[in-house]
């Protein structure tokens, strides 16, 4: 089977390896590919959201498969454009992907069909977010309406912060055109969750919830970044694993069939757990970063297989071991404001046995691994235990070096019970 993943992070260097782990996935390709990505598939020059380059490479190659990394390409209308060719492809239509490419799509979404979120209002002019926040005299967070590499978020605990992240936003466009428009919502209390499923229509298959880590610094302080960490199996009741199943994501499947833009693909809702049930902070189109990290090493069987079925509109048959993976993001100095690059890495050949190392922002100079980017690795350790896997995972970062390297202390430090397959499978009796 010829398999093609499209990105260039350590979510395209998890998909690859485990892409690799099948029987039948032999050819592996990469568009662009990174450095870690290039020991297990031939990485071709290519970028994510040049769709025209990208059709040429599927025609060229004639993949069995294409997985969809970025949000970016999925934004782009990188599946229709496979369709019109007769690829398949994992993803949804770029008017589908509208439940992450626009926040305002998503909300007005979930509160036509009823399915649980935050109170919000929705602005294009910069004197009436800011006339709003003073009326509000709550907390609030404010998004940019566009895509902004998972930091178009700012949680905020006075006006004053949300007054300047809409200046942020909406003035000094930080985020560029993703934040010409804003939504403000209240605040939500309460434990987050990341919980994935493969959908084909109205048919919805979970996959095992996780948790991650937006904050820079340990203790959930300083900004929001694409993602420093995250582990797997969360530590959800079955039953409520099951209702975000048939309050969440079965609905907005539905609703998506109901409105004429059928969703297929992975869907990633953000949830936060509060006292009144599961709320809908955010979806996303795709495999998490750094969610799939921790969840696809979970997996037992014939992952390529599965996800071929799923297109078709049949069960996956994906199965879960018992167990927990953890992930530790390792960031360059300065992210996610300025990140440092050209850093030489050094460690990686004596990771211990066991740990895995991702590839996020790394490029080669002089055959030397360096910097490229604000996350650079992504170190998983996987266990029996929670707290197993969280010891490995620090072991592994304990080995790596690199000039200036930030990473939380803190991840999965909450971790207790529950396994993979146990949690997946309780959730799935809901569908």
């Amino acid at each position: 089977m010829r398999v093609l993943v499209v990105g260039s992070g350590g979510r395209e260097h998890v998909l690859t390896w485990r892409c690799g782990q099948d029987s039948a996935a032999h050819n592996l390709h990469a568009a662009p590919g990174n450095p870690g990505i290039a020991t297990l598939a031939t990485c071709h020059s290519a970028t994510p959201t040049g769709i025209s380059g990208l059709l040429d490479l599927a025609d060229h190659l004639r993949p069995d498969l294409t997985i969809v990394g970025p949000e970016a390409s999925l934004a782009a209308g990188i599946v229709d454009a496979f369709h019109s060719r007769g690829f398949r492809i994992v993803g949804p239509t770029q008017q589908a992907a509208r439940l992450e490419s626009s926040k305002v799509f998503a909300k007005e979404l979930m509160v036509r069909h009823g399915i649980p979120t935050a109170p919000f209002e929705v602005f294009e002019r910069v004197d009436e977010a800011l006339a709003y926040i003073r009326r509000a005299g709550r907390p609030l967070v404010v998004k940019a309406d566009g895509l902004a590499s998972g930091k178009g978020v700012v949680v905020t605990e006075h006006p004053d912060e949300a007054e300047r992240a809409v200046l942020e936003m909406m003035v000094r466009r930080v985020y560029g055109p993703a934040g010409a428009r804003v939504l403000i919502e209240d605040r939500l209390a309460g434990e987050e969750a990341s919980v994935l499923a493969l959908v084909h229509g109205t048919r919805v298959w979970p996959l095992p919830p996780a948790r991650d880590y937006k904050r820079a610094r340990d203790g959930d302080g300083g900004p929001n970044t694409g993602g420093m960490g995250a582990f797997a199996p969360a530590a959800l009741a079955p039953a409520l694993a099951a209702q975000i199943v048939d309050e969440v994501l079965e609905p907005v499947a539905a609703a998506m069939v109901s409105e004429g833009v059928p969703y297929t693909g992975v869907l990633y809702a953000g949830v936060m757990v509060t006292e009144d049930g599961p709320q809908v902070l955010e979806f996303n189109c795709r495999f998490g970063d750094p969610e799939a990290q921790v969840i696809l090493p979970l997996l037992e069987g014939d992952f390529t297989s599965g996800l071929l079925a799923a297109l078709g509109g049949e069960d996956p048959g994906l199965r879960w071991r018992n167990g927990a993976a953890v992930c530790v993001v390792l960031a360059s100095q300065g992210y996610p404001g300025s990140p440092a690059a050209g850093q030489a890495i050094a460690g990686l050949d004596r990771l211990p046995p066991g740990v895995l190392a991702f590839h996020a922002g790394t490029a080669l100079a002089g055959g030397a691994l360096v910097t490229a980017g604000g996350r650079v690795l992504n170190v998983v350790g996987c266990g029996e235990t929670p707290a197993g896997a969280r010891a490995q995972a620090y072991r592994g970062v304990a080995a790596i070096r690199f000039d200036g390297m930030q990473y939380r202390t803190d991840i999965a430090a909450e971790t207790a019970g529950g396994g993979a397959a146990d949690l997946a499978a309780k959730a799935a009796v809901a569908g």
